[in-house]
C-alpha cells in the first residue's frame, strides 16, 4: 500500500501513442517523511502518519511530535493504512507507477454564498410579469412540526468541502520534477494540498 501528499499544480494534457489527447492533473508530490505508525496493540488501529514540507516557525509540541522523523513538516496527514513504514522514512512519486488506480482527497474551491439555483439546482420560477417568485426555493416545509427539518435543501455556503475521488489513473511520471499525471480534474484550486493514497 501507498500513500503521499503533494501538491496540485493545475491542468494540462497529454497524448497517448495513438494520438487521443488525455486531460490530466500535476501533482507536486516532493518526498514526504513518515513522521508515526499506529498499530492494534497501542493505538488500537493500525495507520501511518506522513508529512509534508517543512514549518517555517514549528511549535514545541510540533516539533516534538517529529523528533523522532529529524524533520519538522508543514503538513501532517494520518492514511488507515497497512504495510512496512518506519518513521523517518521517506516517501516519493516511485512508490507509484504508470496505469495504477489511486484515491485522491483535497478540500474543493470555496464558492461563498450561493442559492438553491446554483448550490442544488433549482429550476426557477415564472419570469412574467406580477411574478415574485424568480429564484426563491419555495415552500420549505409544512404547517407541522413548525419548524424546518435538518438536511433541507436551501441557500448557503457553498463548496470548501473535502472531496474525494476514486479509481484515477496515473498517466505519466516525471520522476526528475516530483510530478505526477493524473487523468482528469482534482478538487481544489492551485497549491491545494492533495492526499494520494493507492485503492
Amino acid at each position: 500500500m501507498s500513500v503521499l501528499l503533494g501538491k496540485k499544480l493545475g491542468m494540462s494534457r497529454i497524448f497517448s501513442q495513438d494520438g487521443r489527447v488525455i486531460p490530466v492533473t500535476a501533482i507536486e508530490a516532493e518526498p514526504n517523511v513518515v513522521t508515526q505508525v499506529k498499530n492494534e496493540e497501542k493505538d488500537g488501529y493500525t495507520a501511518v502518519q506522513v508529512g509534508l514540507g517543512a514549518a517555517r516557525h514549528p511549535k514545541k509540541p510540533q516539533a516534538g511530535h517529529a523528533a523522532a522523523a529529524k524533520n519538522t513538516p508543514q503538513f501532517l496527514r494520518e492514511f488507515r493504512q497497512e504495510g512496512e513504514f518506519e518513521v523517518g522514512q521517506t516517501i516519493d512519486g516511485s512508490a507509484f507507477q504508470v496505469g495504477d488506480l489511486v484515491r485522491l482527497t483535497a478540500t474543493s474551491k470555496g464558492k461563498g454564498f450561493a442559492g438553491v439555483i446554483k448550490r442544488h439546482h433549482f429550476h426557477r420560477g415564472p419570469q412574467t410579469h406580477g411574478s415574485d417568485h424568480h429564484r426563491a426555493p419555495g415552500s420549505i416545509g409544512s404547517m407541522f412540526p413548525q419548524h424546518v427539518l435538518k438536511g433541507k435543501r436551501m441557500p448557503g455556503k457553498m463548496g470548501n468541502d473535502q472531496t474525494t475521488i476514486r479509481k484515477v489513473e496515473i498517466v505519466d511520471i516525471n520522476a526528475e520534477s516530483n510530478i505526477l499525471f493524473v487523468k482528469g480534474p482534482v478538487p481544489g484550486s492551485r497549491g491545494a494540498l492533495v492526499e494520494i493514497s493507492s485503492m
